[in-house]
């Protein structure tokens, strides 16, 4: 059975991932969710890569579910669905993850995407949850993790309505950060990944893991995670690196230690 993915290896601290499903605009199956899954643990364990890049097609980064596999499941299929472990298995990726959106984001492809931490789109990117269209609602995130993004009224708007934004309207609504030409939008993100694979490796991790903490609980507890974890850094070998190399103005070599 063929991929449903291409991987290129690590450069410069950055793995790109790219999903195959062109004829389908990429839609999820449950084999390609199973397959992103693998390949972020890979990259997790992966010493070479710091950050990667999620990239589809310029038509679509995903353009939802797999509607037929999705009307082959029953109740019963529903609750024994196998996605639910993929998408638990993408978001507990430790690393950067940064989605570089051209074209259809939708349903389940605009769910994959809020599960990365940095978004790019080109100008041509739309986004949106149009499940209530076919008598459903997202199931993957969808209503969480939008209005946390974009606050409840517009998320309610696009959950309940089934209609879709566009990338300048996504960046003012705080769901993207920058908005690109399409033929730039990999390029632009995988630069963005780059920048941040030069940094020391724990400092990223600790900090990423604040901020997705900031989502999930109270101020005094965020503030106490983000004390934590700024005292551990303190007895890092990149800590020192980071000082020494500030007052001596030469570049950090940084290694995770």
């Amino acid at each position: 059975m063929p991929r449903t993915l291409t991987v290129l290896a690590p450069e410069a601290g950055v793995r790109l991932i790219t999903l195959q499903r062109p004829e389908a605009l990429n839609a999820l199956t449950s084999e390609l969710l199973g397959e992103l899954a693998a390949e972020l643990e890979l990259a997790e364990r992966d010493p070479e890569t710091r950050a990667v890049v999620l990239t589809g097609s310029r038509k679509a980064f995903a353009a939802g579910a797999d509607i037929k596999e999705m009307a082959e499941r029953d109740l019963v299929g529903i609750l024994n669905d196998p996605r639910v472990v993929h998408w638990q298995r993408i978001a507990a990726f430790s690393k950067p993850l940064i989605a570089a959106v051209n074209g259809f984001c939708l349903g389940g492809g605009c769910e994959l995407a809020m599960h990365a931490d940095i978004l790019i789109a080109g100008e041509d990117a739309r986004f949106g949850q149009p499940e209530i269209n076919l008598g459903i609602m997202p199931g993957a995130g969808g209503t969480q993790r939008l209005l946390r993004a974009v606050g409840k009224s517009l998320a309610m708007q696009m959950v309940l309505t089934g209609e879709a934004i566009d990338a300048r309207f996504a960046q003012r609504a705080g769901l993207v950060s920058e908005v690109t030409q399409p033929e730039f939008t990999v390029e632009r993100a995988t630069a963005i990944a780059r920048l941040i694979a030069q940094k020391a490796p724990l400092a990223v991790r600790l900090a990423k893991e604040a901020l997705l903490k900031a989502q999930d609980t109270d101020l005094a507890s965020g503030l106490r995670f983000e004390r934590h974890a700024f005292t551990v850094l303190a007895g890092t070998a990149d800590r020192q690196e980071g000082i020494a190399a500030f007052q001596a103005k030469r570049r950090p070599v940084f290694t995770g230690q």
